[in-house]
């Protein structure tokens, strides 16, 4: 019982540390997913468990179009173990400054939306793990270093725990 009360007591010491995306408001340079997320683009990244553990290293291949307001964006990731998935997004910028996306491995719905450098979106994704799928929530933060770069940092969690984290360095092919 005493655990659980200091617990509580420090919820919200806990709560107050993490981010909002109106942190970001006014900073520079905008990110915007539609002209950063056009042509070919590469990123590398890894997986690391609740501990801070890598479990896997990957390489990603993209190529994003747009269309008015809707862009698609395919992945093709390249595990170090051997294994290569699949991932195409389907996206939509809102105008006011709100994202959403699809993909067939995504339960729910990316939601989110830029302010600044940095944008900000939650989706729940389909994980197989241990020949078992798992609905794992993301909070996904993109920020956006320069017009040809952007770091990814993705906070996995299942059942409200952290179990693990996704980073990404992605670039624009054209800037290397």
């Amino acid at each position: 019982m005493k655990i659980l009360l200091i617990l509580l007591a420090l919820l919200p010491l806990l709560s107050s540390c993490s981010s909002k995306i109106e942190d970001y408001t006014g900073t520079t340079p905008a990110l915007e997913l539609d002209r950063f997320f056009t042509g070919e683009l590469v990123a590398y990244g890894m997986v690391q468990d609740r501990f801070g553990q890598v479990l896997r290293r990957f390489k990603v291949d993209m190529v994003a179009s747009w269309e008015g307001n809707k862009g698609v964006l395919e992945e093709d990731f390249f595990y170090d173990d051997g294994e290569q998935q699949r991932r195409v997004w389907y996206l939509e910028k809102h105008p006011d400054g709100r994202y959403t996306g699809t993909a067939g491995d995504v339960v729910t719905p990316a939601e989110g939306r830029t302010e600044g450098y940095a944008l900000n979106w939650r989706y729940t994704l389909a994980v197989p793990v241990d020949g078992k799928v798992w609905d794992i929530n993301f909070n996904d933060w993109m920020y956006l270093l320069d017009e040809n770069r952007l770091i990814n940092r993705a906070e996995m969690t299942k059942w409200g725990f952290r179990v693990g984290e996704v980073t990404l360095w992605i670039e624009r092919k054209a800037a290397m």
